[in-house]
């Protein structure tokens, strides 16, 4: 059987699900609040404020978010450290500004506990200690390092030192309190996120488990009638023809191999679960294991591989795991969708990478879309003529979604382009036309004879007869 476990998730995983979009949006609306704030403090309340530096350092937050804004893709998820130094970097933007204005005479002080609780809400605990950290250092120079605030007239404003000291010791303590309260939390959630997840696969696991014993319960039933009618028919044989040694010795072979079928069904259902060849396949049995249902839908798939990756018999054996089967099979599926009559499947490998090419003929991805594919809940790939076409296709986004999870759960990571020419119905020149989806495994993450991976290559146990 397919190995179903997926493991627990660990928190770093997790820390790549925050999609960079979320981050810039809530920097939008931090560098807009700090705007309105310096306006105010100069136009209304006619403070004499750095205004210089101030717009600086709000500039330096809005130049980051044009930048992470045209370099990256709009789907694109952070991993743990560069969740980590987005969140470091707010920090010490914040802190710089306050540096500015008054220090803990400020009291949008308090908005330095705000990166504080992001970390501990999405990030490891290595790297929460680390915000931590920070912010305590922060504030503590801030306590001592700061312009003053001044009025109009130049008067100085500034809180008692005992109330900076009380300030203070308040920030350092709810840094510590709100990160341990947030993080214990979070853990909380998701360790019942797990164990609800875990018990979930375990009963799939079961019920997939029981189906296939029902099957081979009702396949025993059903061959009981004519394998006792052939046991006894053979032993009524062996009877008459006790003067033929020879064809007594073929009556009882028939009787000996219907007992032999009875075992087998008996002990089929043991057999199968400790089988250990089913745990893994050749790279290109997998592929077209997941393709399979898609073939005869009346469009044609080709299965190629890089005449660099070497021949054919030295192809990777991988694992069959259920999320890399099913997330191919939906990407299969996407492409017979929106093929005109064919579908390339192209597999490359090397020592330490394992890549699979995905292609179609048909018109791509729309341009509009490419940087959200993956998202759940993008309807159409071609606007227009796709519902046309196929006027009952409810969209691809989800499928999508799916498949680019699960393949990313397997260590893979996908990337999705067009091919120069989307309106050509054939590869020129060796270079595919239409959507172009591929996906590129670390070999160590899936190959079956490497590492942990490896699967025991002894021979599996005798069915007794």
């Amino acid at each position: 059987m397919a190995q179903s476990d997926f493991g627990l998730i660990a928190g770093q995983q997790r820390s790549s699900w925050i999609r960079l979009r979320t981050m810039i949006l809530l920097r939008w609306v931090a560098i807009v609040g700090q705007l309105v704030a310096l306006t105010v403090a100069q136009r209304m309340y006619g403070l004499q404020l750095e205004l210089g530096l101030c717009y600086l350092a709000v500039g330096v937050s809005v130049i980051g978010n044009l930048i992470a804004i045209f370099i990256f893709p709009e789907n694109k998820r952070l991993a743990e450290s560069e969740n980590l130094l987005m969140v470091l970097f707010d920090l010490l933007q914040l802190g710089f500004l306050l540096a500015l204005t008054g220090g803990l005479n400020n009291s949008f002080a308090l908005l330095m506990l705000g990166p504080v609780t992001i970390s501990a809400a999405i990030l490891t605990t290595r790297s929460t200690i680390l915000v931590g950290a920070t912010a305590i250092i922060i504030v503590t120079l801030l306590s001592e390092f700061h312009l003053p605030l001044l009025t109009q007239d130049g008067a100085l404003l500034r809180i008692p030192d005992l109330f900076v000291f009380g300030n203070w010791i308040a920030l350092v303590i709810a840094v510590c309190f709100i990160g341990l309260y947030s993080r214990r939390v979070t853990v909380e959630i998701h360790s019942m996120s797990d164990a609800l997840s875990a018990t979930q696969m375990a009963l799939s696991r079961e019920q997939k488990l029981t189906d296939l014993g029902g099957v081979i319960a009702a396949a025993a039933h059903e061959l009981g009638t004519p394998l006792a009618t052939i046991k006894l028919a053979s032993g009524e044989l062996m009877e008459e023809l006790e003067g033929q040694p020879e064809l007594r010795e073929d009556a009882a072979l028939i009787r000996e191999q219907a007992d032999r079928c009875r075992d087998i069904l008996r002990d089929m259902g043991r057999a199968g679960k400790d089988d250990l060849h089913l745990r893994q396949a050749p790279l290109m049995a997998v592929v077209q294991e997941a393709a399979e249902p898609h073939v005869h839908r009346g469009k044609h798939v080709k299965y190629t591989h890089d005449p660099d990756a070497g021949i054919e018999m030295d192809q990777p054996s991988i694992l069959r795991q259920p999320e890399i089967i099913h997330g191919l099979r939906n990407l299969v599926q996407n492409a017979v969708d929106f093929a005109r009559s064919t579908v390339w499947i192209e597999a490359h490998w090397t020592d330490d990478r394992i890549t699979l090419r995905i292609m179609d003929d048909g018109r791509g991805f729309p341009p509009q879309v490419l940087g959200r594919i993956g998202d759940p809940f993008v309807r159409a790939r071609k606007a227009g003529n796709a519902r046309v076409e196929r006027p009952e296709y409810e969209g691809m986004g989800l499928g999508l979604f799916i498949a680019k999870t699960l393949l990313e759960r397997s260590g893979a990571g996908l990337t999705f382009a067009n091919g120069s020419d989307p309106y050509a119905s054939t590869p020129v020149d060796g270079e595919y036309r239409g959507a172009i989806v591929a996906v590129e495994w670390p070999r160590h993450k899936i190959d079956a004879r490497i590492g942990e991976n490896a699967v025991p290559q002894g021979q599996n146990e005798k069915i007794k007869a």
